[in-house]
Formats: C-alpha cells, structure tokens, sequence
C-alpha cells in the first residue's frame, strides 16, 4: 500500500506538513491531521486490535466513527482510529485485548459547559443537510450545523465521478467534489449560519437540548427550537466465514481512503454488492490504480445502474451474477476470496467455487438509515424532520433535493407563512426513482459525419446530454414526458463532443467513417493514458468484450470536465460496437486453480464488537423463547464498543431463521449516547476553545 502521488480527477496536495509519531514503538511519519487510520493504512498497517475471543485480528471497517473496529491505544487512552486526527509526537499502540483504565489523579480546574442556541440544529454536512441549512437561512432563521467531518460534504466529498439527475435542478454532469465545494461556499456566506464541524451530536434530551461532543475535546449543549436529521447512514455488514478479518471494509470507507485520503488502500480488491455503490467503487479503484478482480452479486440483475455497469465491464472488470460470498482467508487480513453461484433458494452451490488471491474485500450490500435522533425528537414531541438517506437510501442528486423540502418543511413546523411547490415533491420521487424498463439497442449506420452513439437503454434519472447539446441533436424519447425517459439521436450533429465529456456513465461516444474499411470513433477516458499517439489500445463493445486494437489518433484533455477525449482508428464494421479502452488486463483477475475455503455459515460474526457468532444468537433465541432483543444481552450481543449500531442491522434474518416473527420482538434500547464521550470532556476539564 502507498499514497496516491497521481490521479486523473483528483488534485494532489503538494508540500502537506508531516508529522513523526510512534506505533508499536516503531517510529513512523503521517500527513498532520489525516486520521490515525488513515496513516497506518498507508503504512501497510491494517491490524489495530486484538480481541480477547480467540485473540482475534481486528481493523477498519466503516471509517465513518460507526464502528469500533479501528479502535487503537492512542496516547494511553483506546480511540476510534477513523476519526482521531494525527498529531506530532502521538504514542500509538495495538489495542491488546480490553484497555486500561488510565491512572489520573489531577485535581479538577477551568472547567466550562458553553452552551449555545438556535432555531434550527442541523445535524449531517451532507448534501441534504447542506441544502436544508441554505433554505431555512434564506428565510431569516437562525441555524447551527453541525458535522463529525472536518469538511462539510458529506459523502460529496468522496464522489469523483459525474451526477446523474437534472442539470436545472441537481447538478447533474458535475462531479461530486466539486458540487460539495459550491454548496459548502453557499453556506458559508449566509450569516445566519453557525458551523460546527470534527463534531458529534451525541445526544438528544427533553429540555430541547443537544450535546456536542467537540474535536474529540469539549462537551457543549445546544438548545433548538426545531430539528433537522440529516446524518447518512451506515455500512450494512454481511455475515460469512471471515467477515472479521482485517481488510474486510465497507465500499464507503475504501471511497474515503481512496478519494478523501488519497491512499491506495490495497493492491487488488473484489466486491460484494452491485448497487451504485459497488460499482462506483470499482472505478474509484481503478483510477487509483488498483485492481478489481471481480463483483459478485447474489441477485441475477445489476441493482445499480445499467450505464454504471457497463463501463465497469468495459474497464476489464468481471461481474458475477447470481454468486455469494463464502469466506475470505488469512493470515492476520484478507488474502483469499472465494465466491461460489447460487441457485433458486440463494443457496450457494459448492462444486462452483472459485477463489481468487485479493488483500481487500469491499462490502457493497446496502445502508442502514441514521434515524436514532428523529426517532427520539419525535418520542419527545419536538419539531422535527429527517431528510437524505436518514429518511430513504437514494442518491445524493435526491439527497439534495429533499434537503431543500425538509428545510422548508421545518420553516412551516415554526410558524413560517411558505408555500412547498408541488412540482418539488414531483421532482424528488423522480430523482430517487429505481431503474426502469431497458429498451432494445439502436442500430446505427455510420457516414462521413460524426454522430453520436448512445448506449443509454435504461430508465434512470438523467438528462445532461439533451441540456447540454447546442443544437439539440439529442433529444428524450418521449415515454414518460420527464427525465427518465432515455435519449436518442435527433441528427444534426455539430461534432462539438459536448454530450461524450458530460455523460455520467460514459455511455456516449462519436463516430464517423472514415472510407470502406475504417472509421474514426472518439471516447471519454477518465484515466491518466498510459499510451500515446500511434499506438493500438484495446477497444471493448457494450458489454465489455474485446473487440481489436485500435490506432490512437488524437489524444485531448478538457479541463473544465476532467476528462480526456481519445480519438481512434477501427475497422468499420466495429466502428458503432466500439465503446471504450480496456483498462485492466484480464490476465490480473484469473482465479485461483483451486478453490479454497471452509464453509462454516453458522460461524459467521454477527456481533463484531462482542464476537457473537450466528449459530450461538439462534441457539439462543430457541433455547429462551427470546421476544426482546435486550434478551440477547445476556450473551453480549449489541453490548460492544458500537453501541449495537451494527448488529441489530443483521437480527431480523436470525429471528427468521430461528422460527420467531421479527414485527413480535421488542426492539433492543439504544444507549443515551451515540459516541464514546471521555468522562473528562463532558465535565469539559482543561476546556480549550
């Protein structure tokens, strides 16, 4: 592992100031303010604890501050690695077991509990709690923001490929680290707006009242009169052989180490899930420079995009449909996959396993909504509203829209005399909508003109390439009447390759032919080329198979949509088929001659904190007739470092399977506070500012 010195969308800092800090005794250098984690990953460093069940390796998982699994020994107190920033001089140790409670005898002095008001809090920088601030700024009120995040963005700042959506209504064709840029200056210039980030709400109280537990330092209250709940949501975890090893992450973390941190995380990754999620990861990967030996999916179709997965396989990645994970293997963190296909019952059939040699194993299988603190505004009669995927998982184009919504939801709960446009509402369940009907390709005969060639067959939410043409010579086919509907070409081609530079899933390209035998195709590449005018790369149709080399004959770069336009020379007949330039070399993703692996389903962790395995959860819910989730306390489940944050995601399907309906289980309590908060910060002892 190493840092990314190179990146074809991404800026790298140059002089950042470096700081020395100890890790096991061994003296090592780190990026000040970067997270722990963050530096020892670039280290190679990915086991940060032992636990004390089978002194079993433990590592990162959720980078977000959701998970304790990065929990180290950080200057004589255990920390959540993920979130504490690096400093000079910082003494760092394995996480051995249970920690020591340190020994501190200093009397108390200069002790503070700032408290601040408001008419709104906003909790979550992200773009829904970004847009809900702006709205309710506009219209006079008076809001703290607040987020655990050095940066405000959200996951924004983690997304460098291009939006889908609408261009007029959510920054569709612009890239996610460049919308979070605009929407945090947007913010920052309204005066009614007080922003709090590297801060953790971690409590809501009946006083209308919430505490802030602030750069991991001070504890400080703040009283609202409304409420806006917009902090994301978390990695589901999955549960199979290994699943505890170092080097098992959630897609969002190896995004924030990738693209947040810029660290090239491993050297060759394999997926699980092939939502948006997973399969914008794998290009996240790949423009990092890693590679992605495959994605598996249990169901038989893509869940994301149909335009996010073809451009994927065009890159030379290979999809697995209808497969599971059984385990990864190990010495210390992952070195070994090994997937196998399932039939009808989602049972995986063994004689078709394969595994494949990997030191990552990214999980890509859903989100879990951050809605604890509606759910308990909502209990004590506050004014309240959520928004983002702490209201529904969608994109973050929908995440913004309802931000806006929320905002002015809550400008109505206080008093506020405004009028929620009905074409909003509209617009936002388009925005979140699923994929839709794919429709057969078009076929398309080339002549000396450029043209277009769209390979956009399915209905999503998307419509840059008609607003951005000058003269419209795409159009939406009109099924729908709204931006679902998919493009085609109207002719009249100018040949300005505006709609190649802005498609999101890099489904466009021009064509021409050039005589008889040949023609001139032009195609977005989003990578730094590693070839030059003169020479044959390799061309991939629609579905990522290899067609031919092909001549480079022009190679331009626009700054403006970071995206190089690479012209080349094919035969005629595959002038149309031609679709991108193979990435990665199949010859890197072959699996293993033989599979290995030892199926144990009923060992896998569930409880990752606590180590609480399947088989002892469903043993335990028949031997004791279990009906309240508190119940399986009594066998540490949910008791952890998370707060069961995580587990309790996973016991719907183990009640299933041990004969009890989960709509008749108490649900399990959530602890007072959502974070770990140091006895010393809430009495705010050595209060700093």
């Amino acid at each position: 592992m190493s840092r990314i010195t190179q990146h074809p969308i991404l800026s790298i800092p140059k002089n950042r100031k470096t700081v020395k800090f100890t890790f096991n005794g061994r003296e090592l250098e780190g990026i000040a303010g970067e997270p722990v984690a963050s530096a020892l990953i670039a280290q190679n460093i990915t086991e940060f604890a032992i636990h004390p069940k089978g002194d079993t390796p433990q590592g990162l998982f959720c980078a977000n501050g959701q998970c304790a699994h990065c929990t180290l020994i950080i200057d004589g107190i255990p920390q959540k690695s993920c979130v504490t920033p690096l400093q000079e001089g910082m003494q760092i140790q394995t996480l051995y077991h249970l920690p020591q409670i340190p020994d501190d005898r200093r009397p108390l002095h200069k002790v503070e509990c700032p408290e601040f008001s408001c008419d709104v809090l906003v909790i979550g920088g992200g773009p829904s709690g970004l847009t809900a601030t702006i709205e309710l700024a506009q219209l006079g009120f008076k809001v703290i923001l607040v987020d655990d995040k050095p940066q405000l963005g959200g996951k924004l700042l983690l997304q460098t490929h291009k939006f889908f959506g609408s261009i007029e209504d959510c920054y569709a064709g612009m890239r996610g680290i460049e919308i979070a840029r605009q929407l945090d200056q947007a913010v920052r210039q309204l005066s009614k707006v007080t922003i709090l980030t590297d801060t953790f709400v971690v409590g809501i109280y009946k006083d209308r009242k919430a505490g802030l537990f602030v750069h991991n330092k001070n504890y400080y209250l703040v009283s609202f009169e409304g409420l806006i709940v917009t902090p994301g949501a978390r990695e589901k975890s999955l549960i199979f052989q290994g699943n505890h090893l170092p080097g098992v992450v959630g897609a969002g973390a190896f995004q924030t180490l990738v693209n947040r941190d810029l660290i090239r995380a491993c050297q060759r990754v394999f997926i699980v899930g092939s939502g948006n999620v997973g399969l914008i990861a794998a290009y996240h990967a790949l423009q990092a420079g890693i590679q992605v030996a495959g994605i598996c999916d249990i169901l038989p179709e893509v869940t994301g995009y149909q335009v996010h997965a073809d451009k994927i396989k065009r890159m030379g990645v290979p999809l697995f449909l209808n497969h599971t994970i059984l385990a990864t293997e190990g010495q210390h963190k992952v070195e070994k996959v090994t997937i196998a296909a399932v039939n009808r019952d989602f049972q995986p059939i063994l004689e078709t396993a394969q595994s494949f040699a990997v030191d990552m194993l990214l999980i890509a299988v859903g989100l879990t909504p951050i809605d604890e603190f509606y759910e308990i505004a909502r209990q004590f009669g506050f004014k309240v509203v959520k928004a983002g995927d702490a209201d529904e998982i969608a994109e973050a184009s929908s995440a913004m829209f309802g931000g806006r919504i929320a905002g002015l939801q809550m400008a109505k709960l206080l008093g506020h005399a405004v009028e929620i446009d009905e074409q909003f509402y509209q617009k936002a369940a388009i925005l979140k909508s699923k994929p839709g009907k794919t429709y057969p390709r078009e076929q398309v005969t080339l002549t000396e003109k450029f043209r277009p060639v769209i390979r956009c067959a399915q209905e999503i939410p998307c419509n840059p390439c008609t607003a951005v043409c000058p003269v419209h010579a795409i159009q939406l086919k009109p099924v729908q009447n709204n931006i679902l509907d998919i493009p085609e070409y109207s002719g009249g081609c100018s040949g300005c390759m505006l709609c190649v530079l802005i498609c999101p899933g890099l489904a466009i390209t021009l064509a021409r032919k050039i005589d008889e035998q040949f023609a001139e195709v032009v195609l977005p590449f989003e990578f730094i080329p590693d070839f030059a005018v003169g020479d044959f790369v390799p061309l991939t149709d629609w579905d990522g198979n290899f067609l031919e080399k092909g001549e480079v004959l022009r190679i331009r770069y626009n700054k403006k949509y970071l995206t190089y336009l690479i012209q080349v020379k094919t035969s005629l007949k595959n002038g149309t088929a031609v679709a991108g330039i193979q990435v990665q070399d199949s010859n890197q993703i072959k699996a293993l001659p033989e599979p290995s692996f030892e199926y144990l389903p009923e060992n896998g962790i569930v409880c990752h904190c606590e180590l609480v395995t399947v088989k002892e959860i469903v043993d335990f819910i028949r031997k004791h007739d279990v009906r309240d989730v508190n119940q399986l306390k009594l066998i540490r489940v949910g008791m952890g470092a998370c707060g069961g944050k995580n587990c309790l995601a996973l016991l719907p399907r183990l009640f299933k399977e041990a004969g009890v309906d989960w709509q008749t289980v108490v649900p399990g309590t959530h602890r007072p506070l959502t974070v770990e908060v140091p006895m010393a910060a809430i009495i705010n002892e050595d209060f700093e500012e």
